[in-house]
């Protein structure tokens, strides 16, 4: 029972030193991107830096308890989360399309595959979606965990654990109906022109 207690209460150091770690390394991340003279939002921060002589670190973490308020209580939600959660990735999958590195590309690629994954299991369950408290500020919390810039975000995370085991189960089934509906929608065109004529 000791042994147990300490390997939990190890794992569990291990866990947090390492989620400690990740967090650091996004912190980093995100000081880098506000300062990369290259982005766009560069300029912008630079002159509210200076016209109010807060750092553009603070005031991109007062934007972002602005929008989680917004998010929270305010006015289209909806919008705000959808714009965050397809604004961003989409300006990011264009990066990731022109650039010669392939990681990214996969990394987006994951993205987009749990996001509409995602979006079709709420597509059913939106009948439901109003009931919650706070919806959009979770859904938003939602997709920035899916897109967050670590090794293991939650469009790895879930990609890995749920959707890449369903689809290595049933993938052929799937590809074996695509090819039949093909094959048939070919057939029924077939017969239209031949009626034509």
């Amino acid at each position: 029972m000791y042994l147990r207690a300490k390997h939990f209460c190890n794992k569990s150091i291990l866990n947090t030193i390492s989620m400690s770690h990740d967090l650091l390394e996004l912190k980093d991340k995100v000081i880098k991107q506000l300062y990369d003279e290259s982005k766009p939002w560069t300029k912008l921060l630079k002159s509210v830096e200076q016209a109010t002589g807060i750092d553009r670190q603070y005031l991109f973490y007062s934007f972002l308890v602005l929008v989680l308020l917004w998010l929270g209580v305010g006015y289209a939600g909806q919008l705000v989360c959808n714009f965050i959660g397809i604004a961003y990735p989409a300006y990011a999958s264009i990066g990731a399309i022109e650039s010669k590195d392939s990681l990214d590309d996969t990394k987006w690629l994951t993205y987009w595959v749990v996001f509409s994954s995602f979006s079709f299991i709420e597509y059913f369950a939106s009948t439901i979606v109003g009931w919650f408290p706070f919806y959009w500020l979770f859904k938003c919390l939602f997709f920035t965990w899916l897109m967050v810039p670590i090794k293991a975000n939650g469009s790895i995370v879930l990609y890995n654990y749920i959707i890449k085991p369903y689809f290595m189960q049933y993938h052929e089934i799937v590809d074996e109906a695509i090819l039949q509906a093909q094959s048939t929608a070919s057939e029924i065109l077939e017969s239209a022109k031949k009626k034509d004529r």
